[in-house]
C-alpha cells in the first residue's frame, strides 16, 4: 500500500488520514497487530519521528492501542471505527459541496448533480 505525500500539507497529518482510512476500510483489521512504525516509515519513506507522530494521533483517535507486550493492535471497537468512518466522510462531504461552491454551484445543484451520477452510474 503506498503513501501519497503532497507538499502542501504537513506530512505527518496526511500520513494520519491515510492510516485511518486503512483502519476504517478494513485493511487493518479490528483487533488485528498494527505494522511498527520503522516499518510503516519505511513503506512511506519517512522519518520514524514523523510517522510516531501520526501513530499518537491514531492512538488519541482511539483508533490504535499500545500494549506494551503485543506492541500496537488496531481497535476492536466498531462503534469508534464507524464514528470514525461516518465523520471522515462528513469531511469528504463538505469538501465535494465547497469544491462545488468555488465552480458556482450552491448545495442544492451539486446535490443534484451528484444524484444524476449515480443515477447514470451503471457500476462500471
Amino acid at each position: 500500500m503506498d503513501f501519497k505525500i503532497q507538499s502542501s500539507r504537513p506530512i505527518w497529518q496526511q500520513l494520519t488520514e491515510q492510516l485511518r482510512q486503512r483502519i476504517v476500510t478494513g485493511a487493518y483489521p479490528p483487533g488485528s497487530r498494527f505494522p511498527a512504525v520503522r516499518e510503516l516509515a519505511s513503506e512511506a519513506g519517512v522519518n520514524p519521528n514523523t510517522m510516531q507522530r501520526a501513530m499518537s494521533q491514531l492512538e488519541t483517535d482511539e483508533l490504535v492501542i499500545t500494549n506494551r507486550t503485543l506492541g500496537r493492535t488496531v481497535t476492536d471497537k466498531t462503534e469508534v471505527l464507524e464514528e470514525m468512518r461516518k465523520q471522515m466522510a462528513r469531511e469528504r462531504t463538505e469538501e465535494f459541496f465547497g469544491d462545488m461552491k468555488a465552480l458556482g454551484y450552491d448545495r442544492a445543484e451539486a446535490a443534484e448533480m451528484a444524484q444524476r451520477e449515480k443515477e447514470n452510474d451503471h457500476g462500471d
